[in-house]
């Protein structure tokens, strides 16, 4: 009752806003708005153009530009989803992001921008030889205010209740003097998850079915923090600026279950992981411009990430002997790119080369003998030496957009497990990869977009592993050393035609990895689940439609997934049809309200068959006070508790059925104070981004 009566008053404030607001829209200085009884009323969605591949949407004075954080901003636009502080592009996955052309290192400044200081957001739907072959799309996001001589401060407070509690205080100071500035900033937070599930193995094993279950209560407790500092230098055309991050992290994990076999008594079981890790990460940059026209850029990174933990899985009822062990690994990355850019033939060339030396560690230990037999202590040693040379050219002539690129990767990868080299394993590569892109202006409201592009993406060093970890008395998880790069084609069709807006896009990967499940030998029955390459084709498409009515801005993305795939006769080709409705409601005296809804039906990505999740519900009210130095959010998600996160997996046999509840839903309350808020710092990128994000 509480919910229809809550619908019933948005509905009424809307019908009100939409009488009192105009249509009409009127420039006044930075910023499209209307004023109302001297209470200044965002009118506007934000205005979308397309220009090649890239999506521009200009936010300042739009509906987004009083509504909170750089992430509620993201979260609003077409084809950009974000969860738990996690942005990701339908049907691209997580992007590069960019603010003022630097690099974004952590997710967490996001948070501290704010969306009053952000003036367009550039989505690139096909990046080009200039990026890593992983990246998919890349995030740019530019701000519009200058800098504030003097003292700045930000200090955002977020408390949140869903099964556990979870909080966190992020402190952002800047000074600036002269050509000087100086910049520190801070997060602490406490974040406990609880997750609960039960697994279903079902197979046929000796000539007879049989049926391994396990069911979880899992419970996570993170505490970590994050120190930053660092320094700009900018004169006239030219800045330099270095900074350095150190981020601690030390997580719990306790999962309270059971496990049975057949139609037997269900076994307790108890799982406690630990894990206690801390990185540095040291970045610096250089860029200047000569003549107005030529420009020199340098970008380089240095980190190291240590992490120890250990894991016991005991049985309260002492049916069997507690399975102990313990692992500890550490990375470390050397990475620079150095590119210049220049006019040529009445277009623009940048040209440079990107760099990398990389090497993960991986000491495991099994402390139960039995065990020990077929899961081995191993220590496993994996360096990759990454060259690349690119060059870009992109021209504008009449109403045609033309750009052009290509690029040369040299990689070898070595692979060691217990000081002795894999020859099966360790290689060589090299890669010859172009891209190629045409758009096309009708009018000011009708644009559209054809490119091609060849990338190889890597795996994640977590999955090239040797070791394999203890799950259960019939389950192991590992990863595949022997796993190969992957290679991706794709071809990618733009549009946008006044308020609507097309992306489909067709690829074909060659040994791409996805999960499989399969009978381990053992003296027992077990279950080894691992990444293998596959070859997989897919198409997305994808149909935007997105307009102002009155106060209220909605937005409708309609879209559907399909992909080939057949691993040994079995075929996973069932689409994905999902939707997303989002709305905004802008009302007088800076109060704004959001609300978004997004469902899909049941399908495939890759091996694993997703359930269906028809009507998920988030939203949010917010509002500033003191001239806009204070702002206060409440926000809810999963409000219905609708989301899905169950999926089924039949690979070589082995029929995976995985029943879950995470815990989507809960409320959340943000409260940020700004002394004298300045724009965002740190200008360098980063060198290496893919492999900063393997590890």
């Amino acid at each position: 009752m509480r919910i229809v009566i809550t619908v019933i008053n948005i509905v009424l404030i809307c019908v009100v806003c939409l009488a009192e607001v105009p249509s009409a829209q009127e420039e006044v200085s930075d910023s499209l708005s209307r004023q109302l009884q001297e209470v200044v009323v965002t009118a506007d969605i934000p205005a979308k153009r397309l220009s090649g591949n890239t999506v521009i949407y200009t936010v300042v004075g739009s509906s987004l530009q009083n509504i909170g954080t750089a992430l509620d901003v993201l979260a609003q636009l077409p084809m950009v989803t974000v969860a738990d502080d996690a942005v990701s592009i339908v049907g691209k996955g997580s992007p590069e992001i960019y603010i003022d052309g630097r690099l974004l290192r952590d997710r967490d400044e996001l948070s501290r921008l704010q969306s009053d200081n952000i003036r367009k957001v550039e989505l690139d739907m096909a990046p080009g030889a200039m990026y890593d072959g992983d990246t998919q799309a890349v995030l740019r996001i530019s701000t519009r205010r200058d800098f504030i001589k003097g003292l700045s401060l930000t200090d955002r407070a977020v408390v949140e209740k869903r099964r556990r509690w979870r909080a966190n205080d992020m402190l952002d100071l800047n000074y600036r003097s002269g050509d000087w500035d100086i910049f520190a900033n801070g997060l602490v937070g406490r974040d406990e998850r609880e997750i609960r599930g039960v697994t279903t193995n079902s197979l046929i094993h000796d000539g007879r079915p049989a049926v391994i279950g396990a069911s979880q209560s899992n419970r996570v407790a993170t505490t970590a923090g994050a120190v930053k500092a660092g320094f700009n230098n900018v004169h006239g055309h030219r800045s330099l600026g270095m900074s350095y991050r150190y981020e601690p992290e030390k997580s719990d994990f306790t999962n309270t279950g059971a496990e049975w076999t057949d139609s037997g008594l269900p076994v307790a079981r108890l799982i406690d992981r630990t894990s206690d890790g801390h990185s540095h990460h040291v970045s610096a940059y250089y860029d200047d411009t000569f003549a107005d026209k030529y420009t020199l850029h340098f970008d380089g990174d240095f980190k190291t990430a240590d992490s120890s933990g250990s894991v016991t899985t005991s049985y309260p009822g002492g049916a069997y002997d507690e399975v102990g062990s313990a692992e500890h690994r550490r990375s470390s990355l050397w990475a620079a790119r150095l590119y210049a850019s220049m006019p040529l033939w009445s277009g623009k060339l940048t040209f440079g080369t990107q760099d990398a030396f990389s090497r993960s560690r991986l000491d495991y230990l099994m402390r139960n003998p039995e065990v020990e037999a077929y899961i081995p202590s191993s220590l496993t040693d994996v360096s990759q030496v990454s060259a690349a040379l690119f060059a870009t050219w992109r021209r504008s002539f009449g109403k045609f957009d033309l750009s052009a690129g290509v690029r040369y990767e040299y990689v070898s990868h070595l692979f060691k497990l217990d000081g002795r080299k894999d020859d099966d394993v360790s290689r060589s590569d090299h890669l010859f990869a172009p891209d190629m892109s045409l758009g096309y202006r009708f009018n000011d409201k009708a644009q559209l977009s054809l490119s091609y592009q060849l990338a190889t993406v890597r795996p994640p060093y977590s999955q090239l592993t040797g070791s394999l970890s203890y799950v259960g008395r019939h389950e192991i998880e590992g990863g595949n050393p022997a796993l190969r790069d992957e290679r991706m084609h794709s071809l990618q069709l733009s549009g946008i035609w006044g308020d609507f807006m097309l992306q489909a896009y067709c690829s074909r990967s060659i040994d791409t990895y996805g999960f499989v499940k399969r009978v381990y030998p053992a003296p027992t029955i077990q279950l080894l689940m691992q990444p293998v390459n596959m070859d997989v084709t897919s198409i997305d498409a994808y149909f935007v439609w997105n307009s102002q009515i009155g106060c209220w801005s909605p937005g409708i993305t309609a879209g559907v997934h399909k992909q080939w795939l057949e691993i040994t006769t079995t075929r996973y080709g069932r689409p994905i049809l999902s939707y997303y409705f989002d709305n905004v409601i802008s009302l007088p005296y800076g109060l704004m309200l959001t609300a978004n809804v997004r469902g899909q039906s049941s399908g495939y990505i890759h091996t694993n068959r997703f359930g269906a999740e028809w009507f998920v519900m988030d939203a949010s009210v917010s509002k500033s006070f003191l001239e806009d130095s204070l702002r206060f959010r409440l926000s809810a998600t999963d409000i219905f508790a609708t989301a899905n996160n169950d999926w089924t997996m039949d690979t070589y046999g082995v029929h995976v059925d995985k029943r879950q509840s995470y815990d989507n839903r809960g409320v959340a309350l943000s409260l940020t104070y700004r002394f004298q808020p300045s724009k965002s710092r740190y200008k360098g990128e980063a060198a290496s981004e893919a492999e900063l994000n393997r590890f």
